[in-house]
């Protein structure tokens, strides 16, 4: 696979907090920042300063740039740690916030090790995940279901990119309203038929629903 065809590993947690959302920034090329959004590029940007430091036998390494011709990714990592006179490495994301429920960020975490790997021709059996409302480093094993979980978000980030397909709107209220992306994809419009498509549908002599269908069409509006 040719550098100019990989995809930002960025896209991996995109598609896992909202396929919607990873395709309107991957496949449409759109992009909108709110405050958490410029919360976590100043974070980053703090952190991605550059540079490389030696403290107790460590060597810190800023904003390394990564690649995997395997899962078809690049990007760059906040931090990569090597250890010890054969200079393993272990990389460490920094996220503004806190620990989450889904495994975006370990996704992410796992996507930059398989890089590393591929690089440095090592294994890399751990990583951490630096969250900075908690102002605390959560380590990550990097184990075989994460990495399947890891190879299979890539290859569907690759096929959405590929086909540029970008999903329908699933609109749910505590996710939703925290994306930055909200007033571009206005689920709550889209997720439910319009008034006037089903005020169409009946002049038309359409029915509302498909027959043998118990379910009643939401009429509400948005």
């Amino acid at each position: 696979m040719d550098t100019d065809d990989l995809l930002p590993l960025s896209a991996l947690q995109h598609h896992l907090f909202c396929p919607r959302q990873c395709a309107l920034i991957h496949v449409e090329r759109q992009w909108r920042e709110n405050r958490l959004t410029a919360e976590g590029r100043l974070l980053h940007e703090s952190v991605d300063a550059g540079g490389r430091e030696v403290r107790g036998g460590v060597r810190t390494v800023r904003s390394m740039p990564l690649r995997s011709h395997r899962l078809g990714l690049a990007g760059v990592a906040d931090v990569v740690e090597l250890h010890g006179p054969e200079r393993r490495p272990f990389p460490v994301e920094y996220k503004r916030g806190r620990p989450k429920a889904h495994r975006a960020d370990e996704v992410q975490l796992c996507a930059q090790a398989i890089c590393l790997e591929e690089m440095f021709g090592t294994a890399i059996a751990e990583g951490a995940l630096f969250y900075g409302e908690t102002r605390r480093r959560v380590a990550v094993a990097l184990d075989a279901a994460l990495r399947d979980l890891t190879e299979r978000t890539a290859a569907a980030v690759r096929e959405m990119v590929r086909t540029g397909t970008t999903p329908p709107p699933v609109y749910e209220a505590r996710k939703c309203q925290s994306c930055s992306m909200l007033d571009l994809c206005r689920p709550r419009r889209l997720s439910h038929p319009p008034a006037v498509a089903l005020w169409l549908a009946r002049q038309l002599g359409e029915p509302d629903r498909p027959e043998g269908d118990g379910e009643t069409a939401d009429t509400r509006s948005p």
